[in-house]
Order: structure tokens, then sequence, then C-alpha cells
């Protein structure tokens, strides 16, 4: 889940919602897994653009944590990733639990690199070597976001992760690896925020994304918790958050969206061979 908008207590994200993240780590209607229980994170920005975004993630399932509860009656954000996880093979530890941090960018991804035991050395070779010592982890997520990183996701978010995907399926068609792409990615700034739904296959996990608020409070203005949301906030989600009629868009299969301050918009979305050096 990815939210951007006024401040709000992360509490009101994380618990309140009907479907809230809490209540789908228990019981995901659209996911791979009904349980995701390998671990959770979340990451906010405050006011203070020139610090880093904080990040709270342990191994501990979502449902069962306190800190959490504890932590989110208090922490107050303009924007916020949290991510719920289910391990496709990785180890179950800290440093490879959503969301990923590297200077001002985080980076969340719902889905799977197939093939990523055979590959992973060659995606990892092809990482900037000033980049390489900043992976805590062992995922294929954080390899992917590290790619994003090496071909510029600093000055051109869309370009970066179209020319990371285009790198593993070539690398993947190399072993043999057929279809390898599964994701649907979050990344921002502090400022924008891109979203990505994407597979090799044209089987994409679910992403969603909030209709704009004014237009909600014309459908559904006896919904108190819409009084008190800004004009520009906007959800991006695997499930809805809460089943409420026009609330909700899909995300278009192959497409990528960005929102920011004054902007919402969708595009097509395709991966790009990364340009041959020299």
């Amino acid at each position: 889940m990815v939210y951007s908008g006024d401040p709000i207590l992360a509490e009101e994200l994380l618990f309140k919602p009907e479907h809230s993240l809490i209540d789908q780590s228990l019981h995901s209607r659209m996911g791979a897994t009904t349980t995701n229980g390998d671990g959770f994170g979340i990451g906010w920005y405050d006011d203070d653009e020139g610090l880093e975004p904080g990040v709270y993630k342990s191994v501990a399932p979502a449902w069962n944590d306190a800190n959490l509860r504890e932590v989110s009656r208090h922490l107050r954000t303009r924007l916020m990733f949290a991510h719920i996880r289910a391990s496709t093979g990785t180890a179950v530890q800290r440093s490879n639990c959503h969301p990923f941090r590297h200077g001002r960018w985080l980076w969340m991804h719902n889905g799977v690199i197939k093939g990523f035991h055979e590959i992973k050395r060659e995606l990892i070779m092809t990482v900037d070597p000033s980049l390489y010592p900043d992976i805590e982890g062992s995922t294929d997520s954080e390899t992917l976001f590290f790619l994003a990183l090496t071909f510029g996701l600093e000055d051109d978010p869309v370009r970066a992760v179209s020319q990371a995907v285009g790198e593993v399926e070539r690398v993947a068609g190399r072993h043999g690896v057929v279809n390898p792409v599964q994701m649907t990615v979050a990344t921002s700034d502090g400022r924008s925020v891109w979203a990505f739904r994407y597979s090799s296959e044209g089987r994409s996990r679910t992403l969603f994304f909030s209709t704009k608020v004014a237009r909600l409070l014309e459908l559904h203005p006896e919904v108190e918790v819409l009084h008190h949301l800004g004009e520009e906030t906007r959800f991006v989600v695997s499930e809805p958050l809460r089943d409420l009629s026009g609330a909700w868009n899909e995300v278009p299969e192959s497409s990528c969206g960005v929102v920011g301050p004054g902007l919402a918009e969708l595009r097509p979305f395709r991966p790009e061979p990364v340009p041959a050096a020299g």
C-alpha cells in the first residue's frame, strides 16, 4: 500500500480500514497467497526534505506486532509505504523485508523473478560497483531495485525501471527462463510516487489506485473519513482497503502511473533494452 496526501496517523491507514493491510496479511483476497506472515515493513516521509525516509521492519507477522500498533498511533506522515511479505524462497530476515531504502528513495515489489537462483549472479554483477555495498538482503526484489538505481532511477524512474526489467528478461532468456518477470512495483523520492504493473506473460498481480476524493465525496457523502482527506490524496494498493463503489480503479496491464503535486497520470509501460556500453 502507498498513501500520498495530507499528513495522517499511520493507524488510520494500517488498522482502521475494513480490509486493512493487517487484515490482508491474514485474509488476502487477491494475492498469490492467502496468508502473508513472513514479515512486514513500513516506510514514511516527514516534512524535512533533507532527511531520509524512516523505515520500520520486522520478521514478525504484521498482525502480531504490538510495537507496530503502538508506533502507528503516534506516527503522522504525508507519504507512507506499507508491505506484508510472503517469502518466495529467500530467507525470512529483516533485510529481506520491504520497503527497501536507498538515500531518499523507497521501493516495494510484489511478485517474483522466475529463475532468480540461476540468474542472480549475473544480475548482481550488473549493479553499479558504487551501489553494490549497499545491498543488504538476498531477494530478487532488492536486486531489481538496485538495477533500477544503476540505470538512473533518481533521474528518470520510468526509463530506469523499464531498462531494469529489460535486463532481467534478457539475462533470463540467455538461461532459458521463460516469462521471468512478475511485478507490481512502487517507488518514491518523497515527492512523487511511481507505480508499475507488468509481467512477461501479460498476467500481472492486481494493482489499484483510488478515485479523486472530490468524486468520492459526491458518491459517498455519508462516509466520514472522506471528509478528512485532502483533495490530492491518493492510494495505490494491491487490494481495495474497503468495499466502496467507485472508489478503486484497476491499473491496466503493462502500465505505469505517477502521482505527485498536482499530477496523477497513467501511461503504457514496456521493457527497454539497455544501451550497449561505448
